[in-house]
């Protein structure tokens, strides 16, 4: 049984006022090139299609599109849901999408056994079990209880998230038993676990409740396919419980990631191969730092990467002279005539400086919501304990408005 493993594509996503679709639609085209070459079975994404709960119109046609595509492969498709995606929006295609061979599990289905699935070699045999989990809000699986603290709320969490893992996996092997085969077990996953390394596109899922979740805590699957982290990663070290990261840089943190998808070989024996398979860079994406006369040169070596047609994304984080008042004058006239475009410029000093494009909502489109308040908080004269003793408050009304979204 051969598996690729993607996740966290966030179509839809505006990136600093620029549109991703042309990078989408050129991914897209070349993982059904890679379903083909290596006659994958099927294709997991593990949480957040999409960047927003309401995508806009060409990022669903986008979705739409690649599932008719991937349906001439005579490839599988399970899509779970992320935390950015919307449980409601995923849902209502569900039963028209199973019809060209897509499995759809945008949130925790009252009945457990939906999650299960048996996924197809390409023959039409089983070839292996997939407990499907998709990112599990707070309220699918637990009940708020009066006077719990913080620690509290977190631990019960785990301890519920991990119940869920473990009655999955307890229903596959019955499964597995039933059909009288050795079929491997894999499960999925999108939540932070202990240990992995982020990047700035990655936001807190629990705010308040759950910081990471303990690979301890996993059932003994084959595989585990995780998604939410962006960057590619083995968890705690172990080769069978892997992030594959986003399939694009959305963050300028992320600009010399590698970014991949992962091709895994499994058979009853457990994970025989993992691949991965280096994603392309449909959109060139640096993040430069330097005094002026060292940002002269970074540009024009970056210039390199780009053309007319498509121009180099830039970040630029000025150090030395960060004091000037007129660096976007400055930056632009290195930036002349080039195919470079900066997005945003940023003073080594942390003095917020507006982008070329001078809009501030390009700034807080990088910022979290706790970025923000955090800001605000910097801004009024409080000692560090009552900076703290906000900003907990803060993130426990978070918490609870999460938790009581429909």
């Amino acid at each position: 049984m051969r598996i690729l493993h993607s996740s966290d594509w966030h179509l839809g996503q505006h990136f600093m006022g620029k549109t991703r679709q042309a990078e989408h639609q050129a991914f897209c085209t070349w993982l059904i090139e890679q379903v083909r070459a290596h006659a994958v079975d099927a294709v997991l994404i593990a949480g957040d299609i999409f960047d927003t709960g309401a995508p806009p119109s060409y990022a669903r046609e986008q979705y739409n599109r690649f599932i008719v595509e991937l349906r001439a492969t005579g490839c599988e498709l399970v899509v779970l849901g992320g935390n950015h995606d919307s449980v409601a929006m995923l849902g209502e295609s569900k039963t028209l999408l199973a019809q060209l061979g897509t499995r759809v599990i945008p949130g925790v289905c009252e009945a457990l056994d939906e999650q299960l699935l048996v996924l197809h070699r390409r023959d039409g045999s089983a070839g292996a079990l997939l407990c499907g989990i998709p990112f599990i809000r707070p309220r699918d699986v637990l009940q708020s209880q009066a006077g719990q603290s913080a620690q509290d709320k977190q631990q019960s969490l785990q301890q519920a998230i991990a119940q869920h893992y473990q009655q999955l996996y307890a229903l596959a092997e019955a499964k597995r038993d039933e059909l009288g085969g050795e079929l491997p077990i894999i499960a999925t996953g999108h939540l932070t676990t202990v240990g992995a390394s982020a990047s700035d596109s990655v936001r807190e899922i629990y705010v308040g409740s759950l910081e990471a979740f303990p690979t301890s805590a996993f059932p003994p699957a084959a595989y585990i396919a995780l998604g939410h982290i962006h960057r590619p990663q083995k968890v705690g070290g172990l080769e069978h419980i892997r992030y594959c990261g986003s399939p694009i840089a959305l963050s300028f943190d992320e600009a010399r990631q590698q970014k991949e998808v992962l091709l895994v070989d499994l058979d009853g024996s457990g994970v025989r191969q993992i691949s991965a398979l280096p994603v392309p860079r449909f959109q060139p994406l640096l993040s430069l730092r330097g005094s002026l006369k060292e940002l002269d040169v970074q540009i024009k070596q970056a210039a390199e990467q780009g053309s007319a047609e498509q121009p180099v994304w830039l970040e630029v984080l000025v150090g030395s002279d960060d004091y000037l008042s007129d660096l976007q004058l400055r930056i632009a006239a290195l930036c002349e005539g080039l195919p470079v475009e900066v997005l945003r410029i940023r003073r080594e000093r942390g003095n917020a400086s507006a982008s070329l494009q001078g809009q501030a909502r390009e700034t807080l489109d990088e910022l979290s919501v706790e970025d923000v308040f955090a800001q605000r908080l910097s801004s009024e004269s409080l000692d560090d304990t009552e900076q703290a003793c906000l900003l907990g408050l803060y993130r426990q009304v978070v918490s609870e408005l999460r938790e009581g979204e429909a």
